[in-house]
Parts: structure tokens; sequence; C-alpha cells
């Protein structure tokens, strides 16, 4: 028996580890610094945003307030860095399509190839 047959399960974490957050939030927030004409620091703020992000969990799992799904919080975490990175004069309907950067995140240039290659050997493998 080859060793990857032994196989009973491939765990991992995908965030960050198959999407690259950072130059996610930077790349798309270069083109709305053009298209809304302003120039903003992406790199600083992608970096403010995640920051927030474990504080805000902690609030959660501490359970100082009740669950909430993730968009929530990262639309929490955006309005309060808004003001901070001059977009407080954001519309609604752009202050959405900012927050839901986070579906769009692309993934790192090796990992579809990878996840291809794991998927090969699964179906090589009786699991």
């Amino acid at each position: 028996m080859k060793p990857s047959e032994k196989i009973k399960a491939l765990t991992f974490d995908v965030f960050g580890t198959v999407s690259d957050w950072r130059s996610s939030i930077v790349d798309e927030g270069e083109v709305l610094n053009h298209k809304w004409q302003k120039k903003i620091d992406w790199e600083a703020f992608a970096l403010a945003w995640r920051g927030l992000y474990e504080p805000s969990m902690e609030i959660v799992r501490q359970g100082k307030r009740p669950w909430v799904i993730l968009d929530v919080l990262h639309r929490e975490i955006l309005l309060s860095l808004l003001p901070k990175f001059s977009l407080d004069d954001l519309k609604e309907s752009e202050i959405d399509h900012l927050n839901y950067v986070w579906h769009r995140l692309k993934p790192w240039p090796d990992c579809v190839e990878g996840l291809s290659l794991l998927k090969k050997i699964h179906h090589r493998c009786s699991f």
C-alpha cells in the first residue's frame, strides 16, 4: 500500500493558506482608488481591517455578543475604518462592494494546481 492510500482526510485552513487576502484587498483597492479618485494606502487599510478581526471574534467567543456571520463583523470593522482612511463619503453600494472583497479573494498562484493534484490523488485512493 502506498502512503497516499492510507490518507483518511486532508484538512487545512484555507483562509490565508489558499487565498491571498492581503494582495486581493490591495489590488482591488488600487482599482477603487482610480474609480473613486482617492489615494488610499490599501496595504495599511488591509492590515488594519484584518487586524481588527481577532478582537471582534474574541468578543463573540467570550459570549459578550451573539454569534453573527463573518460578513457582519467585516462590515462593522469596515465602518469603523472608513473615517480613518478618508472613505467616509462612500455610498452604501460602495461599502457593500468593498465589504464583499472577502468573497472575491484570489488564490495563491500555486494553490489551484496543488488542490487539483490532491483531487487526482483522492480519486486514485480509497478513503
